[in-house]
């Protein structure tokens, strides 16, 4: 039985609605665990209650928000163990993202990631404090970017939804970990910018494993 087509203002609603929430979840506005409640959220978005139950439905697919019974929808709380899966996934698919993707980024778009990189680790190493926004987008840019270079649709839309899943994580800040993440991602897009897709490829797995060693020694209380 062929769905019915959502009308095209209705799903630009809807990516609109998805859109803002996924910032709110992202930036930690809706935290881990918060119960989702349609009325106020719509009030808060100044929309209908439609397009709204449609980009909610769009986060639960994304593993983003959870359905719990006849309580209704919550912000997902990733605990460690299914942290820890999500991150040996990524470490199998984004080193060969970055091996297929090396050579292949507009070097323009390479050179504006790495000056903002390097601004930074510039600020990191003045002891000031990171701009979590601007954090998240950095990582996104170029995150995004390898996943839609190697050019493959299915590979591109897994690691998107886990990397999304991985940043809700409760410990997810770690605020030691900003100078050693740009460093390890100045490293990936040297590699990217020389086309040397093994080394593009290596630098990543130690990016992947700097973060876990990380979260493992922040839960630990190292």
């Amino acid at each position: 039985m062929t769905m019915p087509l959502t009308a095209a203002p209705d799903r630009r609603l809807a990516a609109q609605a998805y859109g803002q929430l996924l910032d709110l979840i992202m930036s930690g506005q809706l935290k881990p665990g918060t119960m989702i409640h349609e009325r106020r959220l719509a009030e808060h978005l100044s929309m209908s209650r439609t397009p709204l139950r449609d980009a909610l439905l769009l986060l639960e697919h994304d593993g983003l928000v959870s359905r719990h019974g006849r309580s209704g929808l919550q912000v997902r709380h990733l605990d460690l163990a299914a942290f820890l899966e999500n991150l040996a996934i990524r470490r199998l698919l984004e080193p060969e993202a970055a091996r297929i993707a090396a050579g292949r980024i507009p070097a323009p778009a390479l050179t504006g990631i790495r000056a903002r990189l390097e601004g930074l680790v510039a600020r990191a190493d003045r002891a000031v404090a990171p701009d979590r926004a601007e954090v998240r987008a950095l990582d996104e840019d170029l995150h995004g970017a390898i996943a839609e270079a190697a050019g493959n649709a299915q590979m591109q839309a897994i690691i998107r939804t886990l990397r999304r899943q991985t940043l809700i994580f409760d410990l997810r800040s770690v605020p030691e970990r900003v100078a050693d993440t740009c460093r390890e991602h100045l490293a990936v897009v040297a590699a990217l910018a020389a086309g040397d897709g093994d080394a593009a490829a290596e630098a990543m797995r130690t990016h992947l494993d700097g973060v876990r060693r990380s979260i493992v020694a922040r839960l630990a209380g190292a």
